[in-house]
């Protein structure tokens, strides 16, 4: 199948997912969803994919769910929909946002379904639900409050406060602010520095530091790392690894 509305693209073990329908300023529609479940397929199933970008094309990053669609929603329209930024969260891979314009509403959701959130200046976070008359959907509240806080999540979604990306960074959004023109290549440092550990790896830390939500104390902590540490030490890419860290020390 061809994808019409992603643009998929594959580069030192990065893979680039970007929303492809500025025209309607990226819209979740029910089938640019099914070209990022399609997308998302490919890009797991690759065993030299390490990392994923998500970013839009310009000037939107994703401008929200369509609304004709919304008009007539219901729990399953919803739902359908809503896989658009699900699956992305799914991932057991790394991913960055790469926000490069407005993220409004359900294009808000993808970038927070993100691991990472570089932002660009010109980046707008915009919930929008309320001033629709819509209540928010999706986890919206549930991972704004996780990543930025009760109070900012308020301001913004209550509030209808709309941050740029200097505020979004200020409030913990976001973990970075770029200038524009650096957007992707701040990204893409990132990503290709993680996609060169081990696959396998990258995706068991991910999961460690997700249930580190659930673990209460430093010593139940350690003893979570514990077992994953260890077997760590018994592949192939840990000596291979330490011998050439310990041949360049040697050199040094």
């Amino acid at each position: 199948m061809l994808m019409s509305l992603i643009i998929l693209e594959r580069s030192e073990g990065v893979a680039t997912l970007t929303l492809n329908n500025p025209a309607e300023r990226n819209t979740m529609t029910a089938e640019l969803v099914s070209d990022i479940k399609q997308a998302m397929d490919e890009i797991e199933a690759d065993q030299t994919i390490g990392a994923i970008i998500v970013t839009g094309a310009a000037p939107a990053f994703c401008a929200g769910a369509n609304l004709g669609n919304l008009a007539e929603a219901d729990g399953e329209s919803l739902t359908k929909i809503y896989e658009g930024f699900l699956r992305i969260a799914r991932t057991p891979l790394p991913t960055i946002a790469a926000v490069n314009g407005a993220a409004v509403g359900a294009g808000m959701n993808l970038a927070l379904c993100c691991d990472v959130r570089i932002a660009a200046h010109r980046a707008k976070f915009d919930t929008r639900f309320l001033q629709i008359g819509l209540h928010p959907g999706g986890g919206h509240t549930w991972m704004f409050r996780n990543i930025a806080g009760p109070q900012a999540t308020m301001a913004a979604v209550v509030f209808g406060e709309i941050l740029d990306g200097h505020e979004a960074q200020r409030v913990g959004l976001v973990y970075k602010c770029v200038p524009d023109d650096e957007l992707m290549a701040t990204a893409r440092v990132m990503a290709v520095r993680a996609a060169s550990a081990p696959r396998e790896l990258a995706i068991i830390t991910k999961r460690t530091i997700q249930e580190m939500a659930n673990i209460a104390t430093h010593s139940a902590a350690v003893a979570k790392e514990l077992e994953p540490q260890v077997w760590t030490t018994r592949q192939p890419w840990f000596a291979e690894r330490l011998a050439a860290l310990q041949n360049r020390i040697k050199k040094s």
